[in-house]
């Protein structure tokens, strides 16, 4: 199934100070994520941000923060997003089912919120370019058990180009020259 900007949130798993630096390959992924909330602001797609236990973690990466409203972060104890009553609520209102995934760490929180949703009947898309573990030994097992319980795995440009359709629109030109810029 495709990506529908109509039926998608965006989900961004405790991207914080104090667990970013730990995570391999974190630029590339940071820049993923960004990819992947801009699409999001431009196309008007809901985005919802956790935060595991900011007071000891801090919070999301300044580097992202200009791409979501402050009403839409919920602090969790619980690794699974899932278990954040406030989170679901506000997930369940969007009326949405689709929900894009990215976030650390993968073997943590992303996969046992990804778990839940799936067992909540939500579509479930994990962007692979967009999360890290602290060993990738972890974040493969974690994607490779998320897509047996029945999450599509995805890119971020994957999420972009499904999102936007088709080339020759203004939201094309202006999130395709993103890519540009990242080369």
């Amino acid at each position: 199934m495709l990506m529908s900007v109509d039926d998608s949130v965006v989900v961004v798993i405790d991207v914080q100070e104090r667990l970013a630096p730990a995570i391999p390959e974190l630029q590339a992924i940071l820049k993923a994520n960004e990819l992947i909330l801009k699409t999001a602001s431009e196309l008007s797609v809901p985005v919802l941000v956790t935060e595991q236990y900011p007071k000891g973690l801090g919070h999301t990466v300044e580097q992202l923060r200009d791409f979501y409203a402050e009403k839409n972060v919920f602090e969790k104890i619980s690794f699974s997003s899932a278990g954040c009553a406030s989170f679901m609520t506000a997930l369940k209102e969007t009326g949405r089912r689709q929900v894009i995934v990215t976030g650390i760490e993968a073997h943590v929180c992303v996969q046992q919120t990804v778990l839940e949703l799936l067992a909540d009947r939500f579509d479930v898309f994990v962007v692979a370019d967009a999360i890290g573990s602290r060993v990738d030994d972890n974040r493969k097992l974690a994607l490779e058990r998320m897509i047996r319980s029945g999450a599509e795995v995805v890119s971020s440009e994957m999420v972009m180009f499904e999102m936007l359709k088709k080339a020759g629109t203004p939201e094309f030109k202006k999130l395709s020259n993103l890519l540009k810029e990242n080369d």
